[in-house]
């Protein structure tokens, strides 16, 4: 594990970093700020590397292809715990963004009457029929989003639904098959739904949990270990380029990158309504004055109480220290010092989410433990997914 106090600021080891990302709306701080050159200002030079599936994305930090990449929040947990079956000590140099992402469902299930969480729970029981939902990554952000908001209206995840992972770019074709009732995903593909008029969105991720954390910059811990002055180059340009993103007199300039860079041909009202929150409620943030991006242990502790609530872990873990192992709160202070950025007074934060729970970190053995709707054991969750999930 890396040191929590090692990481001095200094000339970066490395002077081209290869970042990856996902064409998503919010791959978009990795974008400007290769292309403004927010990079050069700390000494480095970073190479945007477009991938298709956050399988990819954490294949490729294993092996070293990638040096570093916007990354779903569980993923880098779940590769650190091993979940699935891949084990690498992984890294959490900031957050990227929060909320931004939402719950698609098909056109059809709006013509038989389905507006909200309450009413789909209603036709499952009413329908003999196997529902079919996606998400992006088992250990992921949109996995446990969807679960949460399944259950928090008594559907079963991993009983009364089949769950499927999808890769982000191929939900609008999946929804327009029949081959999907819904999907959870990051936008522009809440916006791309809506436009071509196969979906509609039926919560915002902000809405399950009001800011919360999403994508995140993750490398290996051996990278960091190996690389931090350019660890800390690097989290220190992405919170440059978060704050030009946030700043709504930039907009214009940002959806011409993320449409011209960011593999995302879509027209302006598209990408300007993932990033505003016109489609999906609850927009995304990106800076918010440097409250965003800090990786607070208690955001990374909620993961870790999912993956024991859906039988995931078999153990209790030791929450805290796991989010102290993953999450490099040093080095994010080094780059915020070097950005400008203002610190938070704690590492802890506290929210209400849609079911009316609260979660501070306190008590996650508790919190975890707290739920009705739970899953089952690992072997009984082994038993039931397809081994392509993971792939």
């Amino acid at each position: 594990m890396i040191a929590a106090n090692s990481m001095p600021v200094g000339k970066p080891e490395k002077t081209v970093v290869k970042v990856g990302y996902l064409p998503l709306t919010d791959c978009v701080a990795v974008i400007v700020a290769a292309a403004l050159g927010f990079d050069k200002r700390y000494g480095i030079t970073i190479e945007p590397c477009r991938e298709a599936s956050w399988a990819a994305v954490r294949d490729k930090l294993v092996t070293g292809e990638l040096d570093a990449s916007q990354a779903l929040y569980g993923l880098i947990y779940g590769v650190h715990l091993g979940l699935g079956g891949l084990q690498k000590d992984m890294a959490v140099l900031m957050t990227l963004n929060q909320n931004g992402q939402g719950i698609t469902l098909a056109g059809q299930l709006a013509a038989e009457g389905v507006r909200d969480g309450a009413e789909l729970a209603r036709l499952i029981e009413r329908q003999p029929r196997q529902f079919t939902f996606a998400q992006t990554f088992p250990t992921g952000t949109h996995a446990m989003w969807l679960y949460y908001w399944l259950a928090a209206h008594g559907i079963h995840p991993l009983a009364q639904v089949k769950t499927t992972v999808v890769p982000p770019p191929l939900m609008v074709a999946a929804l327009r098959g029949g081959q999907i009732d819904g999907y959870c995903a990051g936008e522009p593909w809440h916006s791309v739904a809506a436009a071509e008029g196969v979906g509609f969105t039926v919560t915002s991720s902000g809405a399950i949990w009001p800011d919360h954390p999403e994508k995140v910059l993750g490398a290996t811990a051996e990278w960091v270990a190996a690389n931090p002055a350019t660890a800390v180059a690097l989290t220190a340009a992405l919170l440059d380029a978060s704050r030009f993103v946030d700043d709504v007199r930039n907009r214009d300039t940002v959806v011409a990158l993320l449409a011209e860079h960011a593999g995302l041909p879509f027209s302006a009202a598209v990408l300007q309504a993932g990033l505003s929150g016109n489609c999906v409620a609850g927009g995304l943030k990106c800076f918010d004055e440097g409250r965003v991006n800090y990786p607070y242990l208690s955001d990374g502790m909620w993961f870790l109480t999912q993956y024991r609530r859906w039988g995931l872990l078999r153990e209790e873990p030791d929450y805290l220290a796991v989010a102290r192992q993953i999450n490099q709160l040093a080095l994010y202070q080094q780059a915020a010092a070097l950005a400008g950025v203002a610190m938070p007074s704690s590492s802890m934060r506290s929210s209400t989410l849609v079911d009316g729970a609260m979660w501070d970190g306190r008590d996650p053995a508790g919190y975890a433990a707290s739920f009705t709707v739970r899953g089952a054991t690992m072997a009984e969750w082994e038993g039931s997914r397809s081994p392509a999930l993971w792939q």
